[in-house]
């Protein structure tokens, strides 16, 4: 196959650092997103640069996509290096880039491209949620009836751009997942996350939460989510973007 013989080459902006707990473990976020990648059937290759600590590939470099990882970090926050990463993502959406976020970079994009993201009402999400999907596109194999992820945010989108297309939604999260023509696609929860993460993460940050949160949250651990598939989703969405250029 042609997609065999010429890898994806995918540029990892990592936005956050892990805890030093789990740095022996999980590494960190864009080693996460290799992983996940990893057994996919479209091959890509990966660099990976922590955007935190200035890190950018070379204006030479050539990708076929760049994805924006999650972070602690408001999206909707004033820290130098998310301003720095703002100019550079309208750059690359400019130049007709593809472009992944995930989390924080789902809310990113999506206040870059006109949509709105803030502090939720709802309060804190966790755990493995399911979503409503609303589209079922060619690249969206294999297909869902819903979609399980798991999560870990206190921020949403409360607004997609106005040329966005929403993707999956649920009472919780109205906007959980939009993509724009075949050049932006994004995603509120964390396909890269595995259950024993989610459940340490939450582990550590116990006390923010009010106790049935929690418990609810540890709960839905239990349940299969849907992290493998969407990671292959992202893999065709930038395949097929390719293709058709």
């Amino acid at each position: 196959m042609t997609e065999r013989a010429h890898p994806l080459r995918i540029c990892i902006l990592e936005t956050d650092d892990l805890r030093p707990e789990f740095v022996e473990q999980y590494r960190g976020y864009g080693c996460m997103f290799e992983q996940l990648f990893a057994h996919q059937p479209i091959p890509a290759r990966f660099e990976i640069f922590n955007v935190v600590a200035g890190h950018y590939p070379d204006e030479q470099q050539h990708y076929d996509a760049y994805l924006v990882t999650g972070s602690k970090a408001d999206s909707f926050g004033s820290d130098p290096w998310i301003q720095v990463l703002k100019d550079y993502l309208l750059k690359r959406y400019a130049a007709g880039d593809k472009l992944l976020g995930i989390c924080f970079g789902h809310q990113l994009l999506a206040l870059l491209l006109g949509g709105k993201a803030e502090r939720a009402s709802q309060g804190w999400g966790l755990g493995n949620h399911v979503y409503q999907l609303h589209e079922q596109a060619e690249w969206m194999q294999p297909a869902l009836p819903e979609l399980h992820l798991l999560i870990s945010h206190q921020d949403q989108v409360t607004e997609l751009p106005p040329q966005a297309t929403r993707l999956a939604s649920s009472d919780f999260c109205a906007n959980a997942a939009y993509r724009i023509g075949d050049q932006v696609l994004c995603f509120q929860g964390h396909p890269e996350f595995v259950a024993d993460y989610s459940r340490a993460l939450m582990e550590v940050r116990q006390q923010q939460f009010a106790e049935p949160v929690y418990r609810r949250a540890r709960e839905s651990l239990e349940r299969e989510h849907h992290g493998k598939t969407v990671g292959e989703w992202m893999m065709r969405f930038v395949a097929n973007a390719r293709r058709s250029a």
